[in-house]
């Protein structure tokens, strides 16, 4: 048997939690090293494990996995977790690229200018519960 899948990303959730929840569904243990410093990042360049220079990165079954979406799909389809046909797999996408949305619209609050912020809450406030969640709870 392989070992446990490596985890690279920050001491946070980020875009690394679904990675987290996804392989806990599947009931595979993990191993996190955390990126704690810019020198862990450049050694990471460095070593040419990172396709795009950035993290997340997951070592697993021989390969250095990058790109979120990447590396969930892969996760899903080996633990058979991505749907059991077509059908289900366009649902499972809908509902991940809505979520991929509504976070791509709150991580955009990070750059908001100051006098902008409160307009910004308002409509994530807004998107969240007449858009995002209602298609969520069907």
């Amino acid at each position: 048997m392989a070992g446990k899948p490596v985890l690279h990303y920050f001491d946070g959730r980020g875009r690394m939690e679904s990675t987290r929840w996804l392989l806990a569904a599947a009931g595979i243990e993990f191993e996190e090293k955390f990126v704690t410093c810019p020198e862990d990042l450049e050694k990471l360049r460095k070593d040419g494990v990172l396709m795009f220079q950035q993290v997340p990165m997951v070592e697993m079954d021989g390969m250095k996995l990058v790109q979120s979406r990447a590396i969930l799909n892969y996760i899903a389809n080996k633990y058979n977790l991505y749907g059991k046909d077509t059908k289900e797999r366009l649902l499972i996408d809908m509902y991940t690229e809505g979520m991929a949305d509504l976070n791509e619209l709150i991580s955009s609050l990070i750059i908001t200018p100051p006098d902008q912020k409160e307009s910004k809450m308002n409509l994530i406030r807004d998107r969240t519960k007449n858009r995002y969640l209602p298609a969520f709870e069907k």
